[in-house]
């Protein structure tokens, strides 16, 4: 209650952030009646005005209502779209370094360009951050006729580009590109041997546009590098012939979360079996030499007991083929990452194919915290505003509608049954049809979507799939979502970032009608017409009620739902939308179904009637709030983890930069070796020990392997009054000789390139075992909590264990390395080849579908009247559905 009273007398934290940049607006608009009479050539000179104040000590903030004014005259000589008030809001609020929440058709994408253009001024470059390759490139073309009047480059960075246009693209004023490139191209940097082979530049200002898609969704799971790793099937076997072995009470299963573990009985159980079998290290399996063994453990236990023959994979050919849960199409060439597949295979006994192991992998969390400031844009961010602040450091603020909300969101009608509801689903769209209102449906999956597409065609209803698959096609298609009779039914995140405008998208319909014209009067003559026919169609769909969007279920994520929701009453129009949920949905089922069921069956509810009230979505609010909460867990938990290994992989890739930009190593590797020796002589001869204790001969064999030096030590020790310092010292003083010598005899400069590169080489060798091992550990760290340890802890201690006793192997190995080196043409350059292309594989697994988003997957994208296929690349899949391409479907000359 006094809540409600102080936000009516001071206003919400929205509204008074709000207030304090509507002073910077007034700003702005004041600026406009200066610029505007400015030339083409005065409106680009501004920005080496702006560079020149900012180098005289003028502060950004200082520019902006001028700099911003300047990016709207641009924008409306470019584009003939001028900036709203609201929208000039949203850009401050981004240049603060905040999240600004704007309705869908707000212009999200315009508004991107005045904090782009104002930070680009400082000359370190700044990163637009999309979804997909198409709305990079869309987004840079589009935005850099804009950007281009002001006298700035653009690059962009997607798919398939080699090293060299990559970097050209960071080396622009502003970059735009997806996720997942500017996340792998960290990876591939600190992974490249030369400074001048890096591509990025730096982490000065990036823009994350449908920011929660990105920092919330996709960073469910990491990013990786990886590539192919040593042999093991044989322990694959060898644990595999154990798992049968195990009785029910020694495991658990939850089928919500798809997880398995040993019960504590269980560990003690496998615990005696793996002693017996010889394949335990130590006194028990939690020992640190037993990570390997649990990893593999747990993946057989998983093979067993979580995933079932022909229903999630098939074996044929000798192989393990995995079935897409959601087609139920065979996905050969797909392999589930560490280590599962090999257990699959151990499982159903066919050749143990070689395992990919990880060479670089970070999360969309610690990528995304590089950069010096940060901020995001997007529909849908609000429900989710405690976890931005938390984890990123990064404020949601809404952003008012430029005209108001005119749509109608009526409640949730409910059904016992799924068969009633997408009956009632089929009737609505079907009286949709008869009034020509446009009808968006929203599924979770592409089976649903499919199941939905069959109950339309048996009713003879014209509709399109869409799949969040090919996003060009996806837009295409989108964009005419609101035609006058148009029925698309989507899966929820297909064609995100494309407006549905009613009537139909003007640019789309003209470009796809003008393909092929090139007489310019021509094109003008169908512009026209393109334009005048559309402005007809919206004058009926808006008589029509505008878009009808339909939920076909609740999705766990409220946020979810309000972007499928916020497809429809764009600046203004009108609009409805309506969510339709059976007893039998997921979230329903899971929250307690069986009750409801059992008391509308009391309350005598009639086959196909829905009962519908505002109490039933707060019910709904609350099971989606706990859902989403559980989630928030999960990633909270996986960054935890993540953290320890950041801190890890900050270390070892600022120490990666400092080789490659030293020229000479030569003193950090005589440090290392310095250091070996002081370990050496420490373990054989123990400090305050009597010379009959020290271990001689070991001494000397160590000195031997490690420095490749024979010594004689074993005089050194008998003479009278000597101590273990003189020892070491006369070791150090050898050894550095020796080296001495190999770079007089080699010649200095190549001994020092020698050194630099046999470092590099170690040091990602030794990164890359102790990824492996890190990753190991994580799988099996879980069971220590049987052991009433707290299972981060444990991984903290053992994870910084095992860098430190990295760090000491890598200190041996590169001396014995350098000790033994022989060079058999000391003139010609010996340096490591890059790492080849093909040897590596990219992975970012999208976390709703499971597939690897850097893997081309199929268009599934159906129609059935093709009059509405408009122009179809010949080689594109057939919009029919047949699978074909469409040259040798439809498309048949």
């Amino acid at each position: 209650m006094f809540g409600s009273i102080a936000k009516k007398l001071f206003g919400s934290p929205n509204d008074r952030a709000l207030k304090l940049v509507r002073t910077k607006v007034d700003e702005i608009n004041a600026f406009e009646d200066k610029i505007k009479p400015l030339s083409d050539a005065e409106l680009m000179a501004k920005t080496q005005e702006f560079r020149d104040r900012l180098a005289g000590g003028t502060k950004l903030d200082d520019l902006l209502p001028e700099a911003f004014a300047c990016v709207r005259e641009a924008a409306s000589r470019a584009l003939g779209e001028r900036h709203y008030d609201v929208q000039l809001l949203g850009g401050i609020v981004l240049h603060q370094g905040k999240i600004t929440e704007m309705k869908t058709g707000e212009g999200k994408t315009l508004v991107s360009t005045l904090p782009v253009y104002l930070n680009a001024l400082t000359g370190k470059g700044v990163h637009v951050v999309t979804v997909n390759d198409y709305l990079a490139k869309r987004d840079s073309q589009w935005m850099g006729q804009v950007y281009a009047k002001l006298g700035l480059s653009v690059g962009c960075v997607v798919h398939g580009l080699d090293d060299q246009e990559r970097r050209a693209a960071y080396t622009a004023d502003i970059t735009y590109g997806t996720n997942n490139e500017f996340g792998f191209d960290y990876l591939r940097d600190n992974m490249k041997y030369e400074r001048s082979a890096m591509v990025q530049r730096g982490f000065h200002y990036a823009i994350v546009d449908e920011v929660d898609s990105i920092l919330i969704d996709e960073a469910r799971t990491p990013l990786i590098i990886s590539g192919p790793a040593e042999d093991s099937s044989e322990l694959y076997m060898a644990i595999d012939a154990l798992i049968p072995n195990l009785k029910a009470e020694d495991y658990e299963v939850d089928e919500k979360t798809k997880t398995v573990g040993f019960s504590e009985d269980g560990a003690e159980d496998i615990e005696k079996v793996l002693d017996a079998a010889g394949l335990l290290k130590g006194s028990n399996l939690y020992d640190v030499e037993n990570v390997s063994i649990v990893h593999h453990l747990n993946q057989a236990l998983r093979a067993h007991k979580l995933f079932e023959k022909d229903k999630d994979y098939i074996v044929k050919n000798d192989k393990v083929i995995i079935i897409d849960e959601f087609t139920g199409r065979m996905m050969d060439g797909r392999r589930y990452s560490e280590g599962l597949h090999q257990a699959l295979e151990a499982k159903e006994k066919v050749t143990i194919q070689p395992e990919n192991q990880t060479l670089a992998s970070i999360t969309f969390q610690n990528y995304f915290r590089l950069y010096d400031k940060l901020s995001g844009m997007t529909g849908t961010a609000a429900t989710e505003a405690d976890e931005f602040l938390e984890i990123y450091g990064l404020e949601v603020i809404e952003i008012p509608t430029n005209v108001p909300v005119a749509r109608k969101d009526m409640d949730d009608e409910v059904y016992r049954t799924a068969e009633e509801k997408y009956g009632a689903i089929v009737e609505t769209i079907d009286d949709c049809l008869k009034r020509g209102q446009p009808v968006l449906v929203g599924t979770v999956s592409i089976e649903k979507s499919e199941m939905l597409s069959g109950l339309l065609k048996q009713k003879k209803i014209p509709h399109k799939v869409l799949n969040a698959r090919y996003h060009e096609q996806e837009a295409e298609i989108i964009s005419q979502a609101g035609r006058i009779g148009a029925v698309t039914i989507a899966t929820n995140m297909a064609g995100r970032g494309t407006d549905i405008k009613l009537g139909g998208n003007e640019e789309m319909a003209i470009a796809s009608r003008t393909a092929e014209i090139t007489d310019e009067a021509e094109i003008k003559r169908i512009a026209t017409e393109v334009k005048a026919e559309i402005a007809e169609q919206r004058k009926q769909v808006l008589a029509a009620g505008g878009l009808f969007v339909i939920g076909t279920e609740r999705h766990e994520s409220r946020r979810i739902d309000n972007q499928l929701r916020g497809r429809s009453g764009r600046q203004g129009d009108p609009g409805t939308s309506r969510f339709f949920l059976s007893l039998q949905d997921d979230l329903m089922r899971i929250f307690g179904s069986e009750r409801m069921d059992g008391m509308l069956r009391k309350l005598g509810l009639e086959e196909g009637e829905a009962i519908v009230h505002p109490w039933i979505n707060k019910a709904l609010e609350k099971a989606q709030q706990k859902v989403e909460a559980r989630n928030y867990e999960i990633r909270k938990n996986l960054l935890k983890f993540d953290d320890v290994m950041n801190d890890q992989r900050k270390v070892i890739y600022e120490q990666r930069i400092e080789l490659m930009d030293t020229q000479d190593v030569s003193e950090t590797v005589t440090t290392m070796r310095e250091e070996v020796i002081e370990d050496m002589v420490t373990e054989h001869i123990p400090p305050k020990a009597y010379p009959e204790q020290w271990d001689v001969e070991g001494l000397k064999l160590a000195a031997a392997r490690v420095l490749a030096l024979d010594l004689p030590i074993e005089d050194w020790a008998n003479e009278e009054g000597i101590a273990d310092e003189e020892i070491r010292d006369r070791l150090k003083d050898a050894a550095n000789r020796m080296m001495a010598e190999k770079a007089v005899r080699y010649g200095p400069e190549v001994m020092r390139m020698v050194e630099k590169s046999i470092l590099l080489q170690i040091l990602d060798q030794a990164w890359k075992e102790h990824l492996l091992q890190l990753d190991q550990l994580r799988q099996g760290v879980s069971l220590r909590a049987y052991a009433q340890k707290d299972p981060l802890n444990e991984y903290k201690s053992e994870a910084f264990n095992m860098f430190e006793l990295m760090l000491n192997q890598l200190r041996e190995t590169v001396t014995t390395y350098l000790s033994h080196v022989q060079l058999q043409n000391p003139a010609e350059q010996i340096r490591r080849p890059e790492p080849e292309e093909e040897e590596m594989v990219a992975t970012h697994i999208d976390p709703v579908t499971g597939e690897n988003e850097f893997e081309t997957a199929e268009l599934s994208v159906t129609d059935d009247n093709a009059e509405n296929w408009g122009k179809v690349r010949r080689n594109a899949p057939c919009p029919c559905g047949s699978g074909k391409k469409f040259k040798q479907c439809h498309g048949r000359v």
